[in-house]
Parts: structure tokens; sequence; C-alpha cells
């Protein structure tokens, strides 16, 4: 096992490596300032294409967190061009939060606010701040955390909401994607404000920030974990009651590391305990959507008893982390195996080994989706550099 642990970190190190190259070489806009909105599959820049806040975030947060590991060190300039260009462009002055997207020149567009997006704004901003450690960074960021507790934040019922318009007031349209539920909250937002708060609370340890963390972590044990099946529910109306929607089973694995990792990181040892457990019933729940081949399906819709074929690239690599977590807790090697199975299956067919970087995923007989975003709104470094990332620093808790 100990040199299977030596073989996978190295070929891990090696992927991150090529990952941050990737992103380096290709994204930067030395014409507009920032990074490219959109590249295709073939790596061929989409001009005009608008740039999007999420985007920018998850980058800045990649190469920040991979410097302040030790990794991508020659690339010491993105992450500070990311800041900058989040904070000029992105950052809403008058209003607070952040746009959605912007012009390819950096002017707004769409400027309803995501709750989503102004919380990996925050995730991104602290990563740099732990970085850089100015008092420019740390005031930036905390403007974030106070615009996401005022105005973002359920103080009746708890948790947050979906969306606003530009000035915080309510919008008609809460959604996060097209393909989403138009309702007033969502596991998804909740996650991430959840995983911006713990990413915060480790360079500010601020006590109102360690409640609003475990006030979400009992939100998720007690209203968003189906007790009976141990699967995710997706959406809520104000007053968390359930809105039918599908399986999300990426969203599952991912959840299961990174809840633990919240409660983790407030040294609350009552939620230690509970997450533990609930790390492997949502990776025992996500189980339901592996395939034979290691990969895992993306969804599963109950109303029609179907099963999305497709293999996105962002749930391999949360299962890579939220098995080898769920191993390390429960100390069962089918655990594991799983998580080495869903790093196989990524590098036999997620893997661009032409054109570098990873495909949106494959379809059920493991074609590249070749008409999908190399770069984009959605598609950028944060879910496969972290994944790397963090099994690197798990498979080094066994050599200390």
């Amino acid at each position: 096992m100990k040199d299977e642990l030596k073989k996978y970190r190295a070929e891990i190190e090696q992927e991150l490596n090529n990952i941050l190259q990737y992103w380096a070489h290709f994204t930067p806009d030395d014409r507009n300032g920032g990074f490219f909105g959109q590249i295709d599959n073939n790596n061929v820049v989409h001009y005009g294409a608008p740039k999007g806040s999420v985007l920018n975030s998850r980058i800045l947060w990649t190469f920040a967190a991979a410097q302040n590991n030790g990794y991508g060190m020659e690339y010491a300039g993105i992450p500070d061009r990311a800041y900058e260009y989040l904070s000029r462009h992105f950052i809403d002055e008058k209003y607070g939060g952040v746009y959605w997207t912007v012009s390819e020149n950096g002017e707004p567009l769409e400027t309803k606010k995501q709750v989503y997006a102004t919380a990996f704004a925050l995730y991104g901003i602290t990563e740099h701040y732990r970085l850089r450690a100015t008092e420019e960074i740390f005031t930036t960021m905390l403007s974030l955390y106070d615009i996401l507790v005022d105005k973002a934040c359920d103080k009746t019922n708890g948790g947050y909401r979906e969306a606003f318009a530009r000035d915080w007031t309510q919008t008609a349209d809460q959604r996060l994607s097209s393909k989403d539920a138009n309702e007033k909250k969502s596991m998804n937002t909740n996650l991430h404000v959840l995983e911006a708060f713990a990413n915060l609370y480790t360079v500010w340890p601020n006590e109102g920030l360690r409640t609003q963390i475990a006030d979400l972590l009992e939100i998720f044990r007690t209203k968003i974990i189906d007790q009976r099946s141990g699967h995710l529910h997706l959406f809520f109306d104000d007053e968390w009651n359930v809105r039918p929607d599908v399986i999300s089973y990426g969203h599952e694995i991912e959840a299961s590391w990174l809840l633990l990792d919240a409660a983790t990181t407030i040294g609350n040892t009552h939620l230690i305990k509970a997450f533990r457990q609930v790390c492997l019933v949502l990776s025992d729940a996500a189980t339901e959507g592996l395939d034979t081949d290691g990969g895992l399906w993306y969804e599963f819709d109950p109303q029609k008893n179907k099963l999305i074929k497709q293999k996105h690239w962002w749930p391999q690599a949360e299962a890579m982390v939220g098995y080898f977590t769920a191993w390390q807790i429960g100390n069962q090697q089918k655990y594991l195996q799983r998580s080495l199975n869903s790093w196989r299956f990524t590098t036999s067919h997620i893997l661009d080994k032409q054109n570098g970087e990873w495909f949106w995923g494959a379809n059920e007989r493991n074609e590249p989706m070749a008409d999908e975003d190399k770069v984009g709104l959605w598609k950028c470094p944060y879910h496969n550099g972290r994944a790397c990332l963090e099994v690197i620093k798990r498979i080094a808790s066994f050599d200390k």
C-alpha cells in the first residue's frame, strides 16, 4: 500500500504541475487584462466572450493555494493578476458583492448578485491573503464576508439565500444556471458559503464567524441531508421545505469531505464526530453513481427514473478526495480503491493528453465531450487543482 500511495502522489504532483502550466500559458488576456472568458476544447480563444467572476475567483484560489503549498512558484504573478482584476472589475464598489459577469474589456454585464459568486470571491481572496497578507487584501476580504452576513443570511430560518438584484433587493430569477431550479435556497450555494467561511476562519478566527460555520453545518445535518437515503436535497424554499430535483453524485462526494473539513477547522469536537459519520454516509450514497470502470456518473433523476449518463470532470476530481477521506476515517480498503479508481478513470478518459487540461467529461461510451469548453464560466482549475492538492496533503500525512 505504501508503494501504491507513493506512486499515486507522484502522478498527482505531476498532474498539478500540468494544470498550473496550462492555465498560466493559455488563459491570461494580455490585451484586455485578467483572463479569457472562454477557450474551446481545441484551445481556441473565443474573443468577446464574457468573463465570469467564478472563473476569475477560482483561478485566484488555485494559484494562491498551490503557491501556499510550495507548487507553481514560477507563476508568482498569476494570483496577483487574478486579484487585481477581481477587485478592479468584479467587485461592486457601490453595493458590495461581485458581478456575475463582465465584458471582454471589464465592463459590468450581468450585475445580479449570486451569493455563490460572492462566496467564491471571498474564498479566492482569503487564499491570496494567506499568500500576500496585506492590509488592502484583508479589508477587501472582510468586506465580502460582511456583505454576505448582512444581506444574504436568513436571520429567521438560517442559511443563505440564493440571489438578489444588484442592490441586494429581491430578484425574480434565483437560478445559478439554466439547469437549476428557481428557488430561494440551494445546497450548492450554502455548501460554498460554508467552504469560504471555513477558509476565512483559518486566517481570521473570529467567534461570530465560528458560529456562522457551526450553524451552517447544523443546517446540512438537519435540513439538507436526507436522513433515510443519505443523499443531498438540492433546492428549498425559505423555510427549508424540500423541492424535488435530481440526485447529484458529484456534490455528494464533494460535500462528504468539505463538511468534515469545516467542522475540523473550527475545532468543534461534537461536529467533528458527527461529520466523520456524515462523510461515510455521503460517500456511500454517492457510490450508487459509480460505474464499473471507476468513473462517477453525473446525476440521477428520480422522477423519471433516469441516469444522466455523462461523467463530468469535476465529480471525478471530488471522488478522488472524498473516497480517500472516507478511507482515512473508516479504514476500509474499498474507499481507497475507489479513490484510486477515480484517478485511473480520469487518466484514461478525462485528461486531454494532446491539448492539455481535462475534458469537460466523457459520454456513456467514454468518448470526450469535445463540444464543451476547456475554459469557461464553469470550466475552471478549481476542482482538479484542489483535488491534486488535497490528495497530496492526505498522502503526505502518512509519512509523518
